[in-house]
């Protein structure tokens, strides 16, 4: 039996029952739906359909009768015929590879979009879809924490993925835009746990400046806490250093430190957000067991591995206990909760901003460098570095509507 195949592209003013009036006269001709999509932009809808339907006077009539239903409903409609080799060669490409590209920033341009996709199309890439995940915004009402993200499904084969990731990052650099590519497989879609880096991170301090602070030794250990976190001196080494000028602090002091912890904007966005979707969540910290558990209190968080101070007479004694809690420690811990919650590694996510991050997140699923130091950022699979700690949920791909439902 021959059979013709036609695309439809719908265009007009949105309003209730459209759809289902066009495929009420493809049901009329038994028409078989190959592929439908479906937009709407500011209730101006774009409507694709390809069917396929039996050769001669019914293709005739349906392509009249379709023509008709759209003038009836106000709407513009369009008919291409495709040969069924060009068809077949559509089929084809679903076997092709997919990335999903997410751009995220305070506010987008169009330069900035147009980077983005100009480095797609010399690649010769196909877009499948394009997603805004950040809510609709107001050109009167001023914003207290501007956010906007959408999300590109991408295909095709990509030689050098390296070169690829190079040349976003260029553009976040000069744009200032965060771009995250990502591989569209199973694992994306079925990400279980977070770990999160703790000082300069999850909160905005690194506790142990905040420590020297009080114990008047505020510039020295800030000034190794920096090289480290640069990755110009080795983190044992500069950890040992910085732990022995807090000699003689008070315990006492601890307390007011941690209630006063200034925490990330979007970490109780995101952690609240990750919870009610049932992610499990971590802190992997160079930092310290105390503050870190005041805030597994305060946030929710499952799991704390951190350094635990030495507490003599009420005083830090500039020792510790147990081992040290470096780069790879934390990667270790990611294994650790990873196999005890069940999971593959590729479904993990980690978290961080310092020099001792990169092996966590380099090893995770996805690896996000957070407001970080360039080294890392060049070194990382992801980076935020426009907007706070939600900036994650649009990476898994979340809409804001899917966040606030559950405000």
């Amino acid at each position: 039996m021959a059979t013709d195949i036609f695309l439809l592209n719908i265009s007009g003013q949105d309003k209730p029952g459209l759809t289902s009036s066009l495929t009420g006269v493809l049901t009329q001709y038994d028409a078989k739906v190959l592929d439908i999509g479906q937009a709407n932009i500011h209730d101006t809808l774009s409507l694709g359909i390809l069917f396929e339907i039996r050769a001669g006077k019914k293709s005739a009539a349906v392509l009249k009768d379709l023509l008709f239903k759209s003038y009836e409903l106000e709407l513009q409609a369009k008919f291409t015929p495709i040969t069924s080799e060009n068809y077949e060669k559509w089929v084809r490409l679903q076997g092709k590879d997919r990335y999903i590209i997410t751009i995220l920033g305070e506010k987008l341009s169009a330069k900035q979009i147009s980077a983005v996709t100009k480095i797609i199309s010399e690649k010769n890439l196909n877009i499948d879809a394009i997603k805004r995940l950040t809510g609709r915004t107001s050109l009167i009402k001023v914003e207290e924490y501007p956010r906007a993200s959408i999300q590109l499904s991408i295909r095709g084969k990509i030689e050098n993925k390296a070169e690829f990731t190079e040349k976003f990052m260029q553009i976040s650099h000069d744009l200032n835009v965060d771009i995250a590519f990502q591989e569209d497989n199973i694992y994306r879609r079925n990400r279980r746990l977070v770990c999160f880096d703790m000082d300069s991170t999850l909160i905005q301090a690194e506790v142990i400046d905040k420590l020297a602070e009080l114990a008047g030794v505020g510039d020295e250990v800030k000034a190794i806490t920096e090289s480290a976190m640069q990755g110009e001196i080795d983190f044992n080494e500069s950890f040992i250093r910085r732990m022995k000028l807090l000699k003689g602090l008070s315990e006492s002091v601890l307390h007011d430190v941690a209630v006063n912890l200034p925490i990330t904007k979007g970490a109780r966005r995101l952690i609240s957000t990750l919870k009610n979707y049932g992610f499990k969540t971590a802190i992997l910290s160079g930092g310290f067991t105390y503050f870190g558990n005041y805030l597994k209190e305060e946030l929710g968080i499952d799991y704390v591995y951190a350094n635990q101070l030495e507490i003599k007479d009420g005083v830090l004694t500039g020792g510790y206990l147990g081992d040290i809690v470096d780069g790879d420690k934390k990667a270790e811990y990611l294994k650790l909760i990873a196999k005890k919650e069940g999971l593959n590694i590729s479904q993990t996510i980690a978290i961080g901003d310092g020099a001792n991050d990169l092996p966590m997140l380099n090893l995770a699923g996805l690896g996000i460098a957070f407001h970080a130091k360039p080294k890392v950022k060049h070194n990382a699979q992801s980076s935020i570095s426009s907007i706070g700690l939600d900036g994650v949920l649009y990476l898994l791909g979340y809409h804001d509507r899917h966040i606030d439902l559950l405000d």
